[in-house]
């Protein structure tokens, strides 16, 4: 056989050895097919690795599932042996469906979902209730303010009596831990009374309804401010003024009133608005200039694209960085608060966008 045989023969060797998927690894989820059953085993095809096996320990452990499943039926099953002695791929559906579950449960912490479980016990801390097979806890603390134990002595065994009262009832809860490794679920019926209240003060608001409010906090991104008794929304920074707006402490203080109007409104959460309540310069600007105008601009900020340069009050337009060699070549021509020619090369007031170029009136 020639050189260029054996080279060719090895490429596709190698070829076909990479086409083979990696075999399952243990604790790795996998789906297969039931092929065959026998005393106290269970054969699962996998393919394209081979056939799975449920037995011993394993089988025992799920057997009640087990004995409700017939050939062709579809099964997912968690991988405790990639391969044993006869061949086999050792399969734990009790593990499976245990890792399904906590999926499941991170999930329910992740949306919020709104659970109707069974109080089963009751201990001085709070209460035991149970889901999908797994016990959680839900402290005292909580509890809505219906169900939280008033006792004026704080009495511990008043208080357990007090949680004892709700055994056998059903709850109306949140999620807010699950933990696998720590085997821990947390749930809270606080939260959610507290999230549908705040859902029911949202839903008195409409998009457009004008409001007087409250500021309780400025931060960078923008203002807080109280609408109502237990309702805050925010005024993002780019909807405090048509003008540019640096620091929101500068313009706002703890406790100023101000009118705002209602942008969004979305599950608890409401979005407002200060500069929607003022004359749009921008509409006024549309009047007055055009795309190639020569105007005068004073320049108000650099950015990471170039500089900002004003016409108006709340009208601004960037010159591009690539008008000049380097950054520092555009600070050195372009200083902060003074006023320079420029020739307006984009201008669409509609949507607040104006571009500038200082070389196309300056040449």
């Amino acid at each position: 056989m020639s050189d260029s045989t054996n080279v060719e023969n090895t490429g596709a060797m190698q070829a076909y050895a990479a086409s083979i998927p990696a075999a399952p690894k243990e604790g790795q989820l996998i789906d297969g097919t039931v092929s065959a059953i026998g005393r106290a085993r269970v054969f699962v095809d996998l393919p394209p690795f081979g056939t799975g096996i449920i037995y011993g320990r394993e089988y025992m452990n799920a057997r009640d599932i087990l004995r409700k499943v017939s050939v062709g039926d579809g099964i997912a099953a968690k991988v405790v042996m990639s391969e044993n002695e006869d061949g086999y791929i050792e399969l734990s559906l009790k593990e499976a469906r245990q890792a399904l579950i906590w999926a499941d449960a991170e999930e329910a912490v992740k949306r919020g979902s709104i659970l109707s479980l069974e109080v089963k016990e009751a201990n001085k801390g709070g209460l035991i209730i149970e889901w999908q097979g797994i016990q959680g806890f839900l402290p005292a603390s909580q509890l809505s303010a219906d169900n939280y134990p008033r006792v004026a002595d704080g009495d511990k065994d008043k208080i357990l009596s007090a949680l004892n009262d709700l055994i056998g009832k059903h709850l109306s809860v949140v999620m807010i831990t699950a933990d696998q490794k720590e085997h821990k679920l947390i749930f809270s019926e606080k939260g959610l009374q507290e999230k549908e209240e705040k859902e029911e003060k949202v839903g008195k608001y409409e998009v457009g309804d004008v409001l007087t409010g409250e500021v309780t906090g400025a931060v960078d991104f923008g203002i807080f401010v109280k609408v109502e008794q237990g309702l805050e929304g925010l005024v993002h920074i780019s909807e405090l003024d048509w003008g540019l707006v640096e620091d929101t402490r500068a313009l706002y203080k703890v406790g100023d009133q101000v009118k705002v109007k209602v942008i969004e409104v979305k599950d608890d959460k409401i979005s407002l608005s200060i500069k929607q309540l003022k004359e749009n310069p921008w509409q006024e600007a549309a009047k007055k200039f055009k795309k190639d105008q020569i105007v005068d601009a004073v320049v108000i900020k650099y950015n990471k694209h170039g500089a900002l340069a004003s016409i108006e009050e709340g009208v601004a337009g960037l010159v591009h960085i690539s008008e000049f060699e380097k950054e520092e070549m555009l600070k050195s021509t372009l200083s902060l608060g003074n006023v320079y020619k420029f020739k307006i090369t984009l201008f669409e007031p509609n949507d607040q966008r104006m571009t500038l170029s200082y070389k196309e009136a300056n040449t």
